[in-house]
């Protein structure tokens, strides 16, 4: 990511070999034979699409097959099955001038999967989309993501598609990475002031996770535990509640300070105060998500992972996250 003139473009273009690097070299998987790595390891989608104006769908999606030598049998079975993939079956007869800008760009995904490459570079590839093919290309990504498992370079001034479809994000600014890190990172913790303004507008309900606006639990308890010592630990640590478990660390509920009652202390034990309806998400339940579980009920939220409370979320937390670091609240 980054503004204009930053050095995206160029920088995809120098690991694509298109542009030839002043100085250093480019490895992959320990080589620096980038021609015939280009050739079979690799393969790019532009923002322009890049097909060939005169060549029908199944022809542009054969190109890069025909560039490696493959046999002719082989190309046409590889191609019908990208061109099925990205969704373009029934179309492969068709010119590109005779399809939307989506299906054109489709087309361009096709033949770059057709070589089966292990990295794809991608230069912007949806930005001269309508936002509503926009929107349907990028989840159609993902869901190529998820099926073929390749490892994808992605090019973007948008925070918002790098947020959809990336799973870490470098932000550049004269040709250098500023801060590299997941989209959590870099709207939680910018290195600057630049990458302050970059994500600034950024809705943080759509970012930010349970495990960035938790809270450790610091005080664990059982359901057998007696109310008095319990009560004794939660005021030594200044704690308003504790985490209750079984023999094998699983949550239950949560026991608040609150819930005591005033007498017969010494003889109760945590089981009888117990609240055992309170919420539960995952570590990667996303803060909007939240919000309506916070402010549906006066519980706290916990966050379990593998079954083990990891961490507790109350309505104020919820909300405190909301809030920029200029007080805005985005």
């Amino acid at each position: 990511m980054g503004l204009s003139g930053s050095g995206k473009s160029t920088l995809v273009r120098c690991l694509g070999r298109l542009i030839e690097p002043t100085r250093g070299q480019v490895h992959i998987d320990g080589e620096d034979q980038l021609r015939e790595i280009r050739r079979h390891k690799m393969a790019m989608v532009f923002q322009h699409f890049g097909n060939f104006p005169h060549k029908r769908v199944l022809e542009n999606v054969v190109y890069g097959l025909q560039i490696q030598g493959i046999d002719k049998t082989t190309q046409r079975r590889r191609a019908a099955e990208v061109i099925e993939l990205v969704g373009l079956s029934g179309w492969e007869e068709r010119y590109p001038h005779e399809l939307s800008g989506g299906m054109q760009q489709r087309v361009g995904l096709a033949r770059a999967l057709a070589v089966d490459p292990q990295i794809l570079l991608f230069d912007e590839p949806f930005s001269a989309l309508d936002p509503l093919i926009r929107r349907d290309m990028q989840d159609q990504l993902i869901g190529l993501q998820q099926m073929v498992q390749k490892t994808m370079v992605f090019i973007t001034h948008d925070f918002l598609e790098a947020l959809k479809v990336g799973d870490r994000v470098a932000i550049m600014k004269d040709g250098e990475f500023v801060q590299i890190g997941t989209p959590e990172d870099l709207v939680s913790n910018p290195i600057n002031d630049y990458v302050r303004d970059f994500t600034r507008d950024v809705p943080r309900s759509k970012v930010l996770t349970a495990r960035s606006v938790m809270t450790p639990p610091r005080v664990y308890a059982t359901a057998d535990e007696g109310l008095s010592d319990l009560t004794s630990r939660l005021i030594a640590q200044e704690c308003e509640s504790a985490v209750v478990v079984d023999g094998q660390d699983r949550f239950i509920g949560t026991v608040h300070l609150a819930d005591v009652p005033g007498s017969g202390v010494a003889h109760s034990s945590v089981a009888s105060v117990i609240r055992d309806s309170c919420p539960v998400v995952e570590p990667g339940t996303r803060l909007e998500r939240l919000i309506s579980l916070a402010i549906t009920g006066d519980a706290p939220i916990a966050v379990l992972d593998g079954g083990r409370c990891i961490g507790t979320i109350n309505r104020e937390a919820a909300l405190a996250a909301l809030i920029s670091d200029d007080g805005v609240a985005m």
